[in-house]
């Protein structure tokens, strides 16, 4: 059986020298490639590929957002991360979107190519470190703990980033919650400084790859 990938990456570079490695590698072909989530979501749809190895973060949709909306259809490809990002937020939400694998980028062609035939064979595949991590949620340790997306931030900052990431403003998110302008500038401050983010752009790339956000509310 011949498994057939879709690479998904921002970096053209990257993404294409990815592709050249697995089409030599044995039993696999790339049928596509895409530079965001949403081109990635239409080129499922056209190629039904079998694999579709994703990046996290990419501008516009990203490859959380992706991964649960290509792992919605029917058929779905399995999909597997491939990303720089190895923090516990970004793990578990893209496993809780439906990801089958997670690697980090640095590995192997060898380690890529076993993880492919892994997750197209109905298989969940993670690097060491990753795979460690999440053994020790399932059992209770440490890693659950780090579950909750961004555990340094308070849990109504974390509702605050969530309403950010949906696109609301500090006055919408206010009267939302019923305070003044100002004690909602100063959460937004304590959030951007805690996620060491630049701005607003930013901690909203940052929410949405640990899966907080979603479909915009009253602005």
């Amino acid at each position: 059986m011949t498994v057939r990938v879709l690479v998904v990456d921002d970096h053209p570079l990257y993404r294409e020298g990815l592709a050249t490695a697995i089409s030599a590698m044995p039993g696999k072909t790339v049928v596509g490639e895409a530079g965001d989530g949403d081109e990635a979501i239409r080129r499922v749809e056209e190629l039904s590929p079998d694999v579709v190895v994703m990046d996290l973060h990419m501008p516009g949709t990203n490859g959380v957002e992706a991964t649960r909306a290509v792992t919605a259809l029917d058929p779905a490809p399995a999909v597997l991360v491939l990303t720089m990002l190895e923090n516990d937020d970004s793990v578990f939400a893209a496993m809780r979107a439906g990801a089958r694998g997670y690697l980090l980028k640095g590995s192997t062609g060898a380690e890529i190519g076993r993880a492919l035939d892994g997750v197209a064979n109905g298989e969940v595949v993670f690097s060491a470190g990753i795979a460690e991590r999440v053994l020790a949620f399932f059992a209770g340790g440490p890693a659950r703990r780090e579950a909750v997306p961004f555990p340094q931030l308070t849990e109504r900052e974390r509702e605050i980033l969530d309403l950010v990431a949906r696109g609301l403003t500090n006055a919408a998110i206010a009267r939302k919650f019923v305070l003044s302008d100002k004690t909602v500038r100063n959460h937004v401050s304590n959030v951007f400084t805690k996620l060491q983010v630049a701005g607003r752009a930013e901690a909203v790339a940052r929410a949405r790859d640990a899966g907080l956000g979603g479909p915009a509310d009253e602005a």
